[in-house]
């Protein structure tokens, strides 16, 4: 517990900024990452074989929505093997930063495999709608379309904030972060991942986790709008 007490120790002075972090990845998600951390580094594990390990458990959930029928014990058991993947995503970078910093190499292993995450979360959604209509209530051919839009709004979504930080210009050495806001941590919640993995939960409903996950997907592209326009009006002010 010595080698795991330290890794804690010095995984809370180096936490990212929480800015523009929902409710529940700053309160839930990062503190689990920042325990699966400290042991994996106990174990002597690689951010890379974190995020793989990461990668085990989203698609292991991913699979079971396309392969099995929906039932109460197959939303639990997918929601818990979700949020586990989650976590252990969070995991990966502070380990890295835990170890001195990570490389190139495993910050694109890392965004490769949430990119992967989403498109196949989605896609194995649209599989069981149509595998089994009867359970989920998906019999008419316009449910098809609802995971096909949630793909494309968490999708633009993900690569869209990506690029943005990416094109924005880092703040100057030294410069005060500024105060995370509790409103707009609150406001992110109904797009926060972590909390789109409960509705997976309601598997077993069929027709509730049908109309729970459309209301998120509606969710989602409305964010997607905002989001666009305010990462486009950030961007023109920036000259390259």
């Amino acid at each position: 517990m010595g080698r795991v007490g330290t890794a804690l120790g010095e995984l809370r002075g180096a936490q990212k900024s929480a800015k523009g972090v929902s409710l529940y990845s700053r309160f839930v998600n990062r503190p689990t990452g920042r325990y699966l951390a400290a042991g994996s580094y106990a174990l002597g594990l690689t951010p890379n074989q974190v995020t793989l390990i990461s990668a085990a458990f989203s698609f292991a959930a991913v699979a079971a929505v396309a392969l099995t029928g929906p039932s109460w014990a197959l939303g639990i058991a997918v929601w818990a093997a979700l949020a586990v993947g989650f976590a252990f995503d969070s995991a990966d970078g502070q380990l890295a930063r835990l170890r001195g910093g990570g490389s190139a190499a495993g910050e694109w292993l890392d965004h490769v495999v949430d990119a992967a995450k989403l498109t196949a979360l989605h896609s194995c959604v649209l599989i069981a709608f149509y595998r089994f209509p009867e359970q989920y209530g998906t019999t008419a051919d316009g449910w098809l379309l609802v995971p096909l839009g949630f793909q494309f709004a968490a999708v633009v979504t993900f690569f869209g904030g990506l690029l943005t930080e990416k094109l924005k210009p880092r703040p100057a050495p030294g410069s005060p972060a500024a105060a995370p806001s509790t409103l707009r941590a609150v406001a992110l919640l109904p797009v926060d991942y972590g909390v789109f993995c409960l509705v997976f939960l309601l598997l077993g409903g069929g027709e509730l986790f049908a109309w729970a996950y459309a209301g998120l997907g509606a969710v989602a592209a409305l964010f997607l709008l905002a989001f666009l326009a305010k990462w486009f009006r950030e961007l023109s002010a920036v000259r390259r």
